[in-house]
């Protein structure tokens, strides 16, 4: 399959009644800071409290009626999961997440707030996969992956549909990288509207298989990441590397301290509540300020799911 931007408008018109329609919201003191021009995308406004709604609701209720019978299943560090289980109660039926046992509090709260069932494993991404391949035997539920799946990846673009609509003159648009279905989603959208666009994809250094993967131009999977921002742990997959591969600029990494640095400036200048993945855009902004100089960059503000009590600040 060959995702287009006529199967973002699709997936749009699909969940429009369903998910917010965030706002684009900008900072003088982060414009005068960073040296551009900034847009946020302020997805941690939307419903579950990140970007993953768009996808997910779109895979669900694309689903056809027998293979939902069974509910449907996961594996998901906590955005996905939550996102999973507040789409299948549109079609009132179950979801099953499988979590790493050391996901942020607020994130396995939201899954189970949501109705969704949780069965934990090791924080690895082979325990996710074997864990996910007997939950599967024994429920018999399809799997929505969170990122390789192009329903998800079509929902996950309305993001920077919406922005674009917004802010028609961006130059430049960062959005964090993980499995990468916001990032191919955001490509596809982005290519689709206006070709020129410069797209960069934010990872943290100490997590950077997206970048070492385009650098050597086959998926490098993820191993043994260490980074706060625990949203982006994951490898790149089979449907989303192309895209990226085919659609990027770059990728670029920043260090822990920007991430940091990035994420307490959104709350403080802001006011809004971001997660430490949500501030990786910003992150690699601040990090590579000549880059993007006097540029029009809109960021897409991935969620703000964060424990208030584990504040990396």
């Amino acid at each position: 399959m060959i995702l287009n931007l006529s199967h973002i408008k699709s997936a749009r018109q699909r969940i429009s009644k369903y998910i917010h329609r965030t706002p684009v919201m900008t900072c003088r003191t982060l414009d005068r800071i960073s040296g551009s021009e900034l847009f946020f995308k302020c997805e941690n406004f939307q419903k579950t409290g990140a970007f993953k709604f768009r996808g997910a609701c779109n895979a669900v209720l694309n689903l056809e009626a027998q293979k939902s019978n069974f509910g449907v299943i996961t594996h998901s560090s906590g955005n996905h999961g939550a996102a999973l289980a507040l789409a299948a109660s549109i079609k009132k039926i179950t979801a099953y997440v499988i979590m790493p046992k050391n996901s942020a509090q607020i994130k396995k709260s939201a899954v189970l707030q949501y109705g969704g069932k949780i069965t934990y494993c090791e924080p690895t991404l082979r325990a996710r996969e074997k864990t996910l391949v007997n939950m599967v035997a024994k429920t018999k539920a399809p799997v929505i992956h969170p990122y390789n799946n192009y329903e998800i990846v079509a929902g996950q673009g309305t993001a920077a549909l919406e922005l674009l609509e917004d802010q028609n003159d961006l130059e430049v648009i960062i959005t964090p990288v993980g499995g990468g279905g916001l990032l191919a989603g955001t490509c596809i959208t982005a290519r689709g509207i206006k070709p020129d666009i410069l797209i960069f994809g934010a990872e943290p250094k100490g997590a950077d298989d997206a970048s070492l993967s385009l650098k050597a131009g086959r998926i490098i999977p993820q191993r043994y990441p260490k980074t706060i921002a625990d949203g982006l742990l994951t490898s790149l997959g089979s449907k989303t590397f192309p895209v990226i591969q085919k659609n990027v600029n770059d990728i670029i990494t920043v260090s822990e301290e920007n991430i940091i640095k990035a994420m307490l400036l959104i709350w403080e200048r802001m006011k809004i509540i971001v997660e430490p993945s949500a501030a990786v855009g910003l992150g690699v902004l601040l990090e590579n300020p000549d880059l993007f100089k006097k540029k029009k960059v809109g960021i897409i503000l991935t969620g703000g799911n964060v424990d208030l009590d584990r504040l990396p600040f």
